[in-house]
């Protein structure tokens, strides 16, 4: 536990980034929004209807820009010296790490492998950590290779800790040779360290491509006659840790997890794999935190878990026991993920200085008790459950009904809600029939799991969705954002399955918004979720709705154009617009510069952005409104990993790492994903031509003028966004847009002109 003398040094503290010069910026781009809109509600009855749906428009994006500024009034983060925890905490928390994988074609086991292999070499003692990997393809593949990858942290875990290594992910450490003396003793651990990992591999890909050898072995007998989406629960400790001391020489506890899965069955994608790890952990090592990383990302940090329990270790005003969740911002080191980094350093950050970040699906330490559904109120001041609190949670029948009717589970529940030291097992293989027990499918049937207990189920995004009601009891979460990036992963391929992910998200979003039970909406009015809180929530949650408004914009000016009627004011209001454009632009510019960042990068970012919302989130719209009529569910798709052979070092991992998009290159497919995009293209392009050509004439005359120089230039910025798409035209292959694609686009943006010259 925390020495409580104040006397010491913190183990964290909360830094403030407030800038009112930055603060000032966003309200005067608000102002000249809002002076725009009040122009246009004075001009409407004198306009026609182009004029009503760019007021509609302009007051979405005037809405959003109001958030974004609420939100990043007051940002913030944590600053955590785990320097100090020996120092300052006499006994160090137990944590159990979560890992999850779903398909070994899509995740390749060697990606899986690294991730755990860093998570066992971080600078924590070794018998105060588990890992846990859930297996939801119940693949023989995977569970060959992680037990391949125990035999190597046997020896991998240790030279680490010797030599104290920064990056512990094998395939990132061996990229570059170390300066180091030939001859020297760390020089020949490392070609030692190096031929065992390519052994690894071998064994690895050799495997992928052979698995004849599974059914000869008698540890693979519970993976014969099955399949991914019909299995048993199989639960194999493949190394337990029996040393108990934490040296430098021990390796954590490690069990894989494949929970039940029947056909027909709805298992609640990554939230009910979660919950899984969660009680079967429980079963084991029942940790007071828990560690959740995807597959793909590793620990590019080794005191990551130190700089967590920093945080929930200070015992301060700034964060006495009310800190439910400590997020890492995700980086990533195969793709151009600038955008998502400027994002995190001033929304996330701005978040983080209201009620705390949200969860944003890896990188996160839960706390335990936290997850079991107690709100911030059931606690006194020392964090010992209130008295009423104990009577209503600790009742016999109120935790069979709440948790289910395992013994073990209910048991290990009591200990983690009053912070008891873990049980004393024998052996970690004691407890592995209560294990499988918790794992049955059907073991959360008439139960709280996924209703107000664990991760929540009804939605894609089940981070947000859990991260929401997490605040809406009460709770706060930190942020932490170290340099070097404490994780780095993988981001998915560009093009088709970038849109996918996507519009996954952007509907998993709508299904929170929409859920009555928990909306932030729910949260802020009948519980503890604050108002600038929700407002943030909120931001993220209407990603969907977003894409109807942009694609309108998108559209309006080739609609002003070939129907010759003004979208622009004229005067003094045009020079509102393009002030607007002009400080956005100078703005996010100038964001992305301060991060070292490049012109052409923000250019990029500009551009996917416009892409991503138009081709990727409005399919969510579809997805949701056959979800509301009963016709067909969300799906959870697993995004497509990629395992790189080499990479070259950058800031964040991303620029050196990505060829298509450095070279300006944009993947497509025949999806529809890429009509949208298209179809925008291709009207711009013909209400440009038609201008240049004098059509407009044809047209109608209106009495505030009809189109000018000002809606031509609007076709060029809309063009200019959307370059990929031009590029793509002429491209052949992966970077072409498809024949199919291309004339359904034709066949609409033909409609749209013969709609816009007659209407």
């Amino acid at each position: 536990m925390a020495e409580s003398s104040s006397s010491l040094p913190p183990l964290c503290e909360r830094i403030s980034y407030t800038n009112y010069f930055l603060r000032a910026v966003d309200l005067t781009i608000l102002g000249l929004l809002f002076s725009l809109l009040l122009h246009r509600i004075l001009l409407m009855r004198q306009n026609d209807t182009a004029w009503v749906v760019a007021f509609f428009c302009e007051s979405c994006f005037s809405f959003i820009w109001l958030v974004i500024t609420c939100i990043k009034w007051s940002p913030a983060d944590y600053k955590s010296y785990p320097d100090r925890l020996d120092e300052r905490v006499h006994d160090l928390p137990s944590v159990d790490m979560f890992v999850t994988t779903a398909d070994p074609v899509r995740e390749p086991p060697l990606m899986v492998v690294n991730t755990v292999l860093s998570l066992l070499a971080v600078n924590y003692p070794a018998n105060k950590l588990a890992c846990y990997l859930s297996d939801d393809g119940g693949s023989s593949l995977t569970y060959f290779s992680l037990k391949e990858a125990s035999k190597f942290a046997k020896i991998w875990v240790p030279f680490c800790k010797k030599y104290n290594v920064r990056v512990r992910a094998p395939f990132r450490y061996f990229l570059n040779c170390p300066a180091a003396t030939v001859g020297s003793e760390f020089s020949k651990d490392w070609e030692m360290m190096k031929s065992e990992y390519e052994k690894l591999c071998r064994k690895v890909e050799d495997a992928t491509g052979d698995c004849y050898w599974f059914h000869a072995d008698d540890d693979f007998k519970a993976f014969s006659n099955t399949k991914p989406n019909d299995h048993p629960t199989i639960v194999k400790v493949i190394w337990e840790n029996k040393g108990g001391v934490g040296d430098e020489k021990e390796v954590p506890h490690f069990v894989y997890i494949s929970r039940e899965k029947r056909p027909n069955y709805f298992h609640n994608y990554k939230a009910g794999a979660m919950n899984v790890l969660v009680r079967l952990s429980g079963m084991m090592t029942n940790a007071p935190y828990m560690l959740n990383v995807d597959c793909d990302m590793y620990a590019n940090e080794a005191d990551v878990v130190g700089q967590a329990m920093c945080i929930f270790l200070q015992k301060s005003t700034m964060n006495s026991n009310d800190c439910a969740f400590v997020q890492y911002p995700q980086d990533f080191y195969d793709s151009n993920a600038d955008e998502l980094i400027v994002l995190q350093a001033y929304v996330s950050r701005g978040i983080a200085g209201i009620q705390g970040p949200s969860y944003a699906g890896s990188g996160c330490f839960h706390t335990r008790r936290v997850m079991y559904g107690i709100y911030l109120d059931d606690l006194d001041d020392d964090g010992s459950l209130s008295s009423v609190a104990t009577r209503d949670y600790l009742a016999e029948d109120n935790l069979a009904r709440e948790f289910g009717n395992s013994k073990e589970m209910v048991t290990s529940v009591v200990n983690a809600l009053q912070r008891k030291s873990n049980r004393q097992l024998s052996s970690l293989t004691d407890s592995l029939e209560a294990a499988r027990e918790v794992g049955h499918c059907h073991y959360e049937n008439q139960t709280s799991w996924g209703k107000t207990v664990g991760w929540l189920y009804g939605s894609t995004t089940e981070d947000v969705h859990t991260s929401v009601g997490i605040h809406s009891r009460g709770w706060t979460s930190s942020y932490i954002s170290p340099d070097p990036p404490a994780f780095l992963g993988a981001m998915p391929p560009g093009g088709q399955e970038a849109m996918a992910q996507q519009r996954r998200w952007a509907a998993g979003m709508l299904e929170i918004l929409f859920n009555k039970r928990t909306t932030p909406f729910v949260g802020m009015f009948f519980r503890k979720l604050r108002f600038r809180q929700c407002l943030a929530y909120l931001y993220v949650l209407v990603w969907g709705l977003r894409s109807i408004p942009e694609l309108f914009y998108c559209l309006l000016p080739a609609y002003c154009l070939l129907h010759n009627s003004a979208l622009f004011p004229k005067g003094v209001y045009l020079g509102v617009i393009i002030a607007v454009v002009g400080i956005y632009c100078l703005y996010t510019l100038w964001e992305f510069m301060i991060l070292g960042f490049t012109v052409q990068s923000w250019f990029i970012s500009q551009s996917f952005g416009r892409i991503k919302i138009t081709c990727g989130w409005l399919f969510s719209i579809p997805d949701i409104i056959l979800k509301f009529f009963g016709i067909s569910k969300t799906v959870f798709i697993v995004t497509k990993k990629t395992m790189p052979e080499t990479r070259s070092e950058s800031r964040s991992g991303s620029k050196a790492d990505c060829p298509d998009q450095d070279s300006g290159k944009f993947e497509f497919g025949d999806s529809l994903y890429f009509l949208p995009g298209t179809f925008i293209m291709l009207v711009n392009l013909a209400a440009l031509a038609g201008w240049s050509a004098g059509l407009q004439r044809l047209g109608h005359s209106h009495k505030e003028g009809g189109s000018g120089l000002a809606e031509a230039c609007g076709c060029v910025l809309v063009v200019t966004l959307f370059f990929p798409f031009l590029k793509g035209m002429f491209e052949k292959g992966k970077y072409g847009i498809p024949f199919s694609t291309l004339s359904k686009a034709a066949f609409l943006a033909v409609l749209f002109v013969v709609f816009s010259l007659g209407n």
